[in-house]
């Protein structure tokens, strides 16, 4: 039974919003991929798509499911809300089958928290150089993944 947080949390929002900061108008981001809102990618995003604050909010939303989902489903240790937060932002960035295949899952599901989290700074490279805002990113999800649970409680699967 997965007992993991069901949603991001307000605290875990804001991260990305953060991090990803709100474009209005399609661009095209370190890596070469068309994106928009707060870091949406996909098919419909192209040079000249445009939107609104309430769309970018719609579709980042949309792809809070899909990485809440992955983490949900690739973590197989109980998660506090903070970690769960932190891992979904993560998710969020590199995707959910870089995940997958990650070092980080592997020690986490392994038991290994603190060589989990010691992972995510290995994740600072975009275009194949590192970005010094990834590199902040990563340390940020990292402090917040190292945090205690608000309650001081883990969640248990």
């Amino acid at each position: 039974m997965n007992t993991a947080p069901v949603k991001t949390s307000a605290l875990g929002v804001a991260l990305i919003k953060q991090f990803e900061g709100l474009r209005t108008c399609a661009y095209l981001d370190a890596a070469g991929i068309w994106t928009i809102g707060y870091g949406h990618t996909g098919e419909e995003v192209r040079s000249g798509v445009r939107i609104d604050a309430a769309q970018a909010d719609g579709l980042l939303h949309q792809d809070l499911r899909a990485a809440e989902e992955a983490v949900r489903a690739l973590v197989t240790t109980p998660l506090a809300q903070a970690s769960f937060d932190a891992l979904v932002s993560f998710v969020f960035n590199v995707g959910a089958n870089a995940f997958a295949g990650s070092t980080l899952l592997r020690k986490l599901n392994a038991g290994d928290a603190e060589g989990a989290a010691a992972e995510f700074e290995r994740w600072r490279y975009a275009g194949g150089r590192v970005l010094p805002g990834l590199l902040r990113r990563r340390i940020a999800e990292r402090t917040l993944f190292l945090s205690p649970h608000p309650a001081g409680i883990a969640l248990r699967k």
